[in-house]
C-alpha cells in the first residue's frame, strides 16, 4: 500500500514538471511571436513588404493560440457535478 502511494507521489511530480515544462513553453511562444510583432509593426512603416510580414505574423500567433486552446480544452478535466 505504502509502495502504491509513493508511486502515484512520484506519478503526480513527474506530471506536475511536464505541466510546468508545457506552460514556460507556450508563455515563451506566446511572448517571442508578440516580440516579432511588435518589431514587425515597428519597421512597417508603411512599406508594404513590413506590413505582409506582420500580416503573416499575426495569421500565425491566431493558429497558434487556436491550437493552444484546443489542446488545453482537450485535456482539462470537465468538472464533477457536486465537486
Amino acid at each position: 500500500m505504502q509502495a502504491d502511494i509513493q508511486a502515484a507521489i512520484t506519478d503526480l511530480g513527474t506530471k506536475v514538471t511536464n505541466l510546468t515544462t508545457v506552460n514556460a513553453s507556450a508563455i515563451a511562444l506566446i511572448n517571442g511571436i508578440a516580440a516579432q510583432i511588435t518589431a514587425a509593426v515597428t519597421a512597417a512603416d508603411n512599406d508594404a513588404d513590413a506590413v505582409a510580414a506582420v500580416t503573416a505574423i499575426a495569421d500565425t500567433v491566431q493558429a497558434q493560440a487556436a491550437s493552444l486552446a484546443a489542446a488545453v480544452s482537450a485535456n482539462t478535466p470537465s468538472a464533477k457535478p457536486g465537486a
